[in-house]
Order: structure tokens, then C-alpha cells, then sequence
């Protein structure tokens, strides 16, 4: 080894060896000419539909401003926040809305285990099948709860019961689609000890594949109901019931004190749901900090 090398210096290459490393790696010089001309191309291809876009949304900064001005005034109208009058409706509406969302996210969880099952390649194996479930749990994601609040409430009228059919109804397919990839990953080798001792297939999954994504699906169903709690309050807007339809009462009328409270019981409420199931993922699941809980 040369002294050079020993002190930690690196020699230059010389240009024919860059020239030579240039020839057989362009790209990792520099890009060619064709594609940097192509990035500008897209960029500026890119910045002009924008634009278009915001002309076409009518994006001004005055209108911005006017909104911003607006929006200012809202918030100091919500200072301080008040109950109001009618504090025993907000508090009715807020249990329809929690009702709602457990209801939903529970019917949702019940439907979408067998339809997971059936959409796991290790449980459904003929293809044909699989794969037109799993197109219809891509065709339901693609509605939303309030399309589907809508559609519900026009079938069986106002009421909670609107927003318990779309919560579920918005929620099975993706449920589904999460416990088909749970079971889908689970360990076989479960699977196999069962079926060596002579268990059936339906043995198979309870024994084998259920253990093994039951903290999946807990997990998932409580998330989806804390979530499923905000959802139910925007629900109500549109005449599915709960607590939404007391917000929506109130900001028609510029009650924005009241609108102020709602919210903020609508904070607390789903921070606490949101201790609650954390506390029960760890007694049911494990891990760290279960024996202390």
C-alpha cells in the first residue's frame, strides 16, 4: 500500500478515466439531454394545469382573504363556548351518535370476518371467485358514509338508524379487505398442526387462523369505531341523526357559542374513547404495560 493511500488521501482519477466511466454510466453524471427536456416539459405541463385548475375554482387571493376575514370572525364568535339552552338535546345527541358508531363499526366487524376469510388466498382458493369478492370490496371503498347516509336515509327515513346501516356499510368492505391480508399472512405452519391431528377445515380456521388475527381484528374494530364516532357527527348533517344534526341546527341559526361547546365535547369524547381502547387493546392483546393495566 503506497503512502498516499496509508495517510488517507484518495488519488483523482484522471480525465480518461472519467471520460471512460462517463461512456459506459451517462446517467450517473448527468442526465441526457432528451430527458432533462422531458422534466421540463412535464413540469411546465404540470404548473399550467394547476393553474387552470385554481382559474377554474375561481382562486383569487381577495376571495381568499374575504374567506380568512370571514373565518376570523367565526372563531371569535365561538369565544366563550356555552351549552346554551338545550344542553340535555346536545347530550341526547351525542349518545345517538356514539350508539351509532358502535352499532355500525360492530355490525361491520361481524360481516366483514367471514367476507376476509373468503377473500384470503389461503382460505378461498379458487381464484375466479377471490378475485370478484375482492373487486366488490374495491367497489364499496369507493362510496362514501355520507353517499351512503343519503341513500339510507331516503330508504328508511330520518333517524340513527340511516347512520348505523352507512357506518357499516362504508366500513365492511374495508374491514374485509384488512382482515383478508391479515389471515393471509398468518402462519401456515398453525394450519398444518391441526390439520395433522385430523382437525377440519372449519377446525383449521378456528383454531389455526383465528388466534393469529384476533389482535388484528380487535385492534382495527376499535380504531374504526373512535373513527367512526367523528364520522357519525357529520352524518347527522344530512338527516342521519346524532350529534350532527344539533351542530347543523345550530350554525343555520349563528349559534356559534353553542357550536364552540359541541365541539369541544366532541374532543374530549373521542380522546376518551381513545384511552378506553388502548387500555382494552392491552388487556386483550399484550404487550408492554398489560400486567400493569
Amino acid at each position: 500500500m503506497s503512502g498516499a493511500r496509508r495517510g488517507g488521501a484518495v488519488p483523482r482519477p484522471s480525465p480518461s478515466e472519467v471520460a471512460a466511466w462517463r461512456a459506459r454510466m451517462p446517467r450517473a453524471f448527468a442526465p441526457a439531454p432528451a430527458r432533462r427536456a422531458l422534466r421540463w416539459a412535464l413540469g411546465g405541463a404540470f404548473l399550467a394545469w394547476l393553474a387552470w385548475a385554481l382559474w377554474q375554482f375561481g382562486f383569487t387571493p381577495q376571495r381568499l382573504w374575504n374567506g380568512l376575514s370571514g373565518l376570523t370572525t367565526i372563531l371569535r364568535l365561538m369565544v366563550p363556548p356555552s351549552p346554551g339552552e338545550q344542553w340535555a338535546e346536545i347530550l341526547r345527541g351525542l349518545g345517538e351518535s356514539l350508539a351509532m358508531a358502535f352499532l355500525g363499526t360492530l355490525l361491520a366487524a361481524v360481516i366483514a370476518l367471514p367476507l376476509g376469510a373468503l377473500g384470503a388466498r389461503n382460505v378461498l382458493t379458487v381464484g375466479l371467485l377471490r378475485f370478484s369478492l375482492r373487486r366488490v370490496f374495491d367497489g364499496m371503498r369507493g362510496i362514501d358514509q355520507l353517499v351512503w347516509a343519503l341513500a339510507y336515509v331516503r330508504a328508511v327515513g330520518l333517524g340513527p338508524l340511516a347512520g348505523v346501516l352507512a357506518i357499516a356499510s362504508a366500513d365492511v368492505a374495508v374491514l374485509a379487505k384488512i382482515y383478508a391480508e391479515a389471515i393471509e399472512n398468518a402462519d401456515r405452519r398453525q394450519v398444518e398442526g391441526i390439520a395433522a391431528v385430523g382437525g377440519g377445515r372449519l377446525a383449521q380456521l378456528r383454531f389455526g387462523l383465528l388466534p393469529q388475527v384476533a389482535p388484528v381484528i380487535l385492534a382495527q374494530a376499535l380504531y374504526f369505531f373512535e373513527s367512526n364516532v367523528r364520522s357519525a357527527a357529520i352524518l347527522g348533517v344530512v338527516g342521519a341523526g346524532g350529534i350532527g344534526l344539533q351542530i347543523a341546527e345550530r350554525i343555520r341559526v349563528r349559534y356559534w357559542d353553542e357550536v364552540a361547546f359541541i365541539i369541544l365535547l366532541l374532543i374530549l369524547t373521542v380522546a376518551a374513547i381513545d384511552a378506553l381502547s388502548a387500555r382494552l387493546r392491552r388487556r386483550l392483546i399484550g404487550g408492554p404495560g398489560a400486567a400493569r393495566a
